[in-house]
């Protein structure tokens, strides 16, 4: 049942936000367009930037659900931006009214669980130190949420597939290099 309350006070913030921007909703808005009582969503959410957090997350870990390896990670990528395109209104809303910092870290947290995964995989047989592994997660992932930021910033009008074989053309092979420049029975 929790988790059914959850999803209607995220769909009723979604709501509110397709008639009037975030700085104006109120708890009490949120609580009335649901149908709960106010007790009810702080029993779920400390406020409603927490509602969004966990929005963003849910939303995520539906969108990356077995799309973490170095075959699959395009597909996991692009259902992240057809996540993205599928609640443009909410995801414009944050960027704008409540800050790009909000998104960007869950981009951020979002892209680094992907390829840190997608990278391990890579170096199985490849003597590589985690710590360089990170850096070379940390590396991909600043260029995939810099182009997916630029991307929001813009409206989001560019075809989340074309941006995914942009992607996939640019670091074809380039993981696998990293991975090697930073091995350690080269050194």
């Amino acid at each position: 049942m929790s988790q059914v309350t959850k999803r209607a006070l995220e769909q009723s913030l979604k709501t509110l936000l397709s008639k009037r921007p975030l700085e104006s909703i109120t708890i009490q808005d949120l609580t009335d367009e649901c149908g709960v009582s106010r007790m009810t969503f702080y029993y779920h959410f400390k406020d409603i930037y927490d509602l969004i957090e966990w929005s963003l997350e849910e939303d995520a870990a539906k969108a990356l659900a077995g799309m973490k390896t170095y075959d699959t990670w395009q597909k996991g990528y692009l259902q992240i931006l057809h996540q993205l395109l599928d609640n443009r209104d909410f995801i414009l809303c944050v960027y704008h009214s409540i800050s790009p910092e909000q998104l960007e870290r869950y981009l951020h947290m979002l892209t680094y669980d992907l390829l840190i995964l997608v990278v391990n995989e890579q170096a199985k047989d490849i003597h590589v130190s985690q710590k360089d592994r990170e850096f070379i997660a940390n590396f991909f992932k600043y260029g995939f949420v810099g182009i997916t930021l630029d991307w929001i910033k813009d409206g989001m009008k560019e075809d989340p597939e074309v941006m995914i074989e942009r992607l996939s053309a640019l670091i074809h092979g380039d993981m696998q290099k990293a991975l090697l420049a930073y091995s350690e029975e080269k050194i």
